[in-house]
């Protein structure tokens, strides 16, 4: 299985700070591997404070559900068929965040990490993690 390495991690945060300087939208990137560990962060100057951890959750639920954290909030919502998907997660002592910011890595049609952002809205956050993993794929 490939991973991401830390020159890897470090283009994908370049690529995704200058969509987020683009755009307008001070942010913390993480980059983790495939086994969803911490391998490149970024905050950037005013990213909020709480975008730290966030982000960091954010890249752990893109690459633990192997999509982009947007793609699940309709599915969480009460009635929904993963009502409670994200918070039944925090037994483990990690949140699932089901907005968007998180965005799977994917070489050659493999998984190999996930790009997580905060700091914006989530349609910012996501265009901002598209880039740096797009950084990445192709």
């Amino acid at each position: 299985m490939s991973n991401v390495t830390l020159a890897m991690a470090d283009k994908a945060i370049a690529a995704a700070i200058a969509k987020a300087i683009e755009i307008g939208s001070p942010s913390s990137i993480s980059v983790i591997d495939s086994g969803r560990e911490l391998v490149g962060f970024a905050r950037m100057d005013g990213a909020l404070l709480a975008s730290v951890q966030i982000s960091q959750a954010k890249a752990y639920t893109a690459r633990s559900l192997n999509a982009a954290t947007q793609d699940f909030g309709a599915f969480v919502q009460p009635g929904a068929p993963l009502f409670g998907l994200d918070v039944a997660h925090l037994a483990v002592g990690k949140p699932l965040i089901t907005f968007g910011g998180g965005v799977p890595i994917t070489v050659d049609g493999e998984v190999i990490g996930a790009v997580g952002v905060a700091g914006g809205y989530p349609d910012q956050d996501h265009e901002i993690a598209s880039a740096g993993a797009a950084a990445l794929e192709g």
